[in-house]
């Protein structure tokens, strides 16, 4: 049993005002594997308070000094890139052959540092000088699903800023986030900047949603909990920067590659076990094709290797919890109660696994915009394939949700594929399959987010805007804010 007796308050690891502790499940194995320190309200307390202090100096710090302790905590995190790998493994089940969970944030890592490195924080309009300044101190509230990455993103373009922070990571990722103030810690971000409070979301997280002494929040999580934090925040005016759920819609238009579509479609949504807001759970397909592209998707989602997350030819591992787990049944069962047709997968667990938090790959097909299956996220290996008559009937189709995160369009025809893109109402729209850039800005429409993370975008984020006025002649050697 590994032991986290510690939270991270002014760079020192210390034990919590009153101590508590949870249980970290393995859910391949579905037994404890690790405790962790709890941390509470009081806690929360002491960490705003190190980060306003140190927020004083850091606030102040140049670019260049920002970038040297971005590069440090890059070179220690690629050193402990096999710890993070098997920790998540044993934490959330992600398989440690999934790399891009652990390869990506030393990406974005550096992403962050080169757009410091060109960023203009001061800039003209006229003869007004147009300050861009660190925000304060900011909360950070990173999910499960992505344990290393979103806390990364989140609090490497709070350092690139000159911003402090205190991180509250999923409890059932804590470990990892232990691991990673170890790393904050070992490349010497100065005491205070970054602290590190687990705890539960009604104590820590409400705590720092409320406190006047936070001039930020960044969330990631569910629409529900977000529209809590946002409440909240509202009572001191603190910014509030929020990525949460998503039903992302692939639009398959009638002259795209079919086979190709079906493929990706499965594996973008099964990566992580379904687990991703921007999974393309819900593939829109011209009613005279679905039988057509049936056969490629139940092939494809046989393709996967289901088993222990520890061994590296495991392709998908189990969900991350009981509750999870819970969650998708109900959702698989409702589809079929609905009328929804089962074309692979099922409520029963996958071959050889009797024991794990393990869903077999399942596609529905017939499945109506009225059902669960296609309105909910389900956050699970869960695909719905709706039919639609023409293009405006699937923008439709695609457009009637809360959500807006992400979406996906196949076509052959660039000139059409685009207009249906362009049509789609959400943050983030690929066309073919086309990969997403790290310095390009990530968020949702709707019910799926207020703001930007990744990039220049992200970055501002994290800082405010100020007009001086007066000093004409040093306004002049700055560049113009609009080119």
């Amino acid at each position: 049993m590994r032991q986290h007796p510690h939270l991270y308050i002014d760079g020192r690891w210390t034990e919590p005002v009153e101590p508590h502790e949870v249980e970290l499940v393995d859910p391949t194995r579905e037994e404890p594997f690790a405790r962790v320190a709890l941390g509470g309200a009081a806690d929360a307390d002491r960490a705003v308070a190190a980060a306003r202090d140190a927020f004083k100096t850091f606030s102040t710090t140049s670019p260049a000094e920002r970038i040297a302790v971005i590069d440090r905590v890059i070179d220690v995190y690629e050193s402990y890139a096999d710890e993070f790998s098997e920790l998540i493994a044993r934490e959330v089940g992600i398989p440690v052959g999934n790399r891009a969970q652990v390869t990506g944030p030393a990406q974005h890592m550096r992403v962050a540092r080169d757009i410091v490195r060109e960023y203009p924080f001061e800039s003209r309009i006229g003869n007004a000088i147009v300050r861009r300044e660190p925000i304060g101190v900011c909360a950070l509230i990173s999910p499960w699903n992505w344990p290393i990455q979103t806390g990364v993103i989140k609090l490497v373009y709070a350092l690139a800023a000159g911003c402090t922070m205190v991180a509250k990571p999923s409890l059932n990722s804590a470990a990892s986030g232990v691991l990673l103030a170890k790393v904050l810690h070992e490349a010497e971000v100065p005491p205070g900047v970054f602290n590190l409070v687990n705890g539960r979301g009604r104590e820590v997280g409400d705590t720092l949603s409320h406190h006047p002494g936070v001039d930020l929040i960044s969330f990631t999580g569910s629409t529900a909990a977000g529209k809590q934090v946002g409440a909240a925040a509202a009572g001191t005016v603190k910014r509030v920067c929020l990525e949460l759920g998503g039903k992302s819609a692939t639009v398959v238009l009638p002259d795209a590659d079919l086979e190709r579509a079906a493929r990706w479609n499965v594996q973008r949504c099964f990566f992580n076990a379904g687990q991703s807001c921007h999974a393309p759970s819900r593939m829109l397909v011209h009613e005279s094709q679905v039988e057509q592209v049936v056969p490629f998707l139940v092939d494809e989602a046989h393709r996967f290797r289901l088993g222990d997350p520890l061994d590296s030819s495991t392709t998908m591992g189990p969900v991350v919890s009981a509750a999870q787990f819970k969650s998708i049944k109900e959702h698989i069962q409702s589809g079929l109660d609905e009328g929804a047709r089962l074309v692979t997968g099922g409520l029963e667990r996958p071959d050889g696994l009797d024991r794990g938090y393990f869903v077999q790959p399942t596609v529905f097909t017939g499945v109506t915009p009225d059902m669960r299956i296609g309105r909910e996220e389900i956050f699970g290996p869960v695909l719905a394939v709706l039919p639609y008559r023409d293009e405006d009937d699937a923008l439709r189709i695609a457009n009637d949700s809360p959500y807006g995160l992400g979406g996906f369009v196949f076509g052959g025809d660039r000139e059409n594929a685009r207009r249906v893109a362009n049509g789609l109402r959400a943050g983030r729209i690929s066309y073919n399959g086309a990969a997403t850039d790290s310095y390009t800005p990530m968020g949702g429409y709707k019910e799926s987010g207020i703001g930007r993370s990744m990039g220049r975008f992200g970055l501002e984020e994290y800082l405010e805007v100020k007009s001086v006025y007066g000093f004409e002649d040093e306004a002049q050697a700055l560049p113009t804010l609009f080119g």
